[in-house]
């Protein structure tokens, strides 16, 4: 489980007061390297089935504006039942509005991008999962009918996205921590990148090409067999669940799950990504000797990855494994390697293991040997064992007041503010006169 400390890290020595996780400078082409765009044309025969549509600025900047203003020429579905009070302004083009002034459909602003998303979807077959270079909207699930990230109109697609901070995080934040590259990194962005379509707002962002993603809908999807992968020095270190909840089922495809995850790595990853550390996500919708591994995402070994079941602390700090090709050269040899660390650890714990029930303990990891990764699930027992019920990403949500006063645009969020001041202000009077 993650420790609860502030990510404390021992800044030179081991001996000195941890104080920050050791972390290697975040550059920005480790963050471009890890940007869908970029890594996409080189694994795209391991990756289920998706779309770039690269995005306008007028697009970006329709991103990026208050309110959740949606294009009238797509109409909503049916089933996301949009009335008056949902807090989602549809844009108009009808005489017999009630308004002074008619608002404009926003696609017309970038009518290429709306057209794109058009005919993708129809040619994903009628359902898509959206996100931008780095992130999906999984955080704005719950403005959408569904509850979930499949779109079957663009209408939908925009309401995710506008919807989401993780969205606003790779328009806004890509960059966050970042130092700059001692390499040139224009190599990284497209040859279209450097037309005016593809610039950022920002110049620092070193127009950041970028692009709406569309996956189409893995039918059936089986959360239980998605995983999260460290990578450290091109070693993958440990592997963990990607769903916080308990299967009994799991425990006994650990075996099966990590060998295919291993040759995954080593066959398609290890020597083609240009960076020795990431993290990346992996399908594995068969847990069988035959079944097939499909890579979900790769992310940036830096603090804003999610690291699920473990800490960054723990992640940062532990010790590699050997490769599967050394450990096979050292059994050749006769050598046998011994770890001082795991000996220790093992005889301190002998008496309390024996106290434990074996199906227990095999749950939270496969027994590791030499050069193989730790593998991780969630325990019967563990808190997150019980999150079926559980909102997720329940602290990126908004009140519904603030959701329709955004509709409204810049007037709607004025009178709103307006409003909330006129009730501080009173309940402060009525406070001082009580006292």
């Amino acid at each position: 489980m993650p420790v609860a400390e502030s990510d404390l890290v021992s800044p030179s020595g081991s001996e000195a007061p941890l104080t920050r996780l050791p972390f290697p400078p975040i550059t920005r082409s480790h963050i471009l390297h890890c940007s869908f765009h970029f890594w996409h044309p080189l694994y795209r025969s391991i990756t289920p089935k998706a779309r770039l549509i690269p995005l306008s600025p007028s697009f970006l900047a329709y991103l990026r504006a208050d309110g959740i203003v949606l294009p009238s020429s797509t109409p909503p579905s049916p089933s996301l039942d949009i009335d008056d009070d949902s807090g989602i302004f549809i844009s108009s083009t009808s005489s017999d509005t009630d308004d002074d002034e008619e608002s404009p459909d926003s696609s017309l602003d970038w009518p290429d991008v709306h057209a794109s998303i058009i005919s993708t979807i129809a040619e994903l077959d009628g359902s898509v999962v959206p996100k931008l270079n780095w992130s999906a909207p999984k955080d704005a699930t719950w403005i959408a009918a569904t509850n979930s990230m499949e779109c079957q109109t663009p209408n939908e697609v925009y309401l995710l996205l506008k919807s989401s901070d993780f969205i606003t995080h790779d328009l806004e934040q890509a960059f966050d921590g970042c130092i700059e590259d001692l390499e040139d990194t224009s190599s990284l962005h497209p040859s279209s990148s450097s037309s005016p379509q593809h610039e950022s707002r920002d110049s620092k962002d070193h127009a950041i090409p970028y692009y709406l993603v569309l996956r189409k809908t893995i039918p059936a999807l089986i959360t239980s067999l998605e995983f999260r992968c460290f990578v450290r020095r091109r070693r993958l270190l440990c592997i963990c669940q990607r769903d916080l909840n308990h299967y009994a089922f799991l425990p006994s495809l650990i075996p099966t799950l990590k060998s295919l995850i291993q040759d995954f790595f080593e066959q398609k990853l290890q020597n083609t990504f240009p960076d020795g550390n990431f993290v990346f996500d992996v399908y594995v919708p068969q847990a069988n000797e035959r079944g097939r591994v499909w890579l979900i995402d790769i992310n940036p070994w830096a603090q804003r990855t999610d690291p699920l079941l473990f800490s960054w602390l723990e992640v940062l700090t532990m010790p590699e494994p050997i490769s599967r090709s050394q450990a096979q050269r050292d059994v050749n040899a006769g050598v046998l390697r011994l770890s001082l660390e795991a000996q220790s650890e093992t005889s301190s714990t002998t008496e309390s293991d024996d106290e434990t029930e074996s199906d227990g303990s095999s749950e939270s990891q496969a027994g590791n040997g030499e050069g193989e990764p730790e593998f991780r699930i969630v325990k019967r027992d563990d808190p997150e064992a019980y999150t079926f019920n559980t909102p997720q990403f329940s602290a990126h949500k908004l009140p519904k007041d603030v959701v329709d006063a955004g509709a409204d645009g810049e007037a709607g969020l004025r009178e709103f503010m307006g409003r909330w001041r006129d009730i501080v202000s009173r309940q402060d009077r009525e406070e001082a006169e009580g006292d």
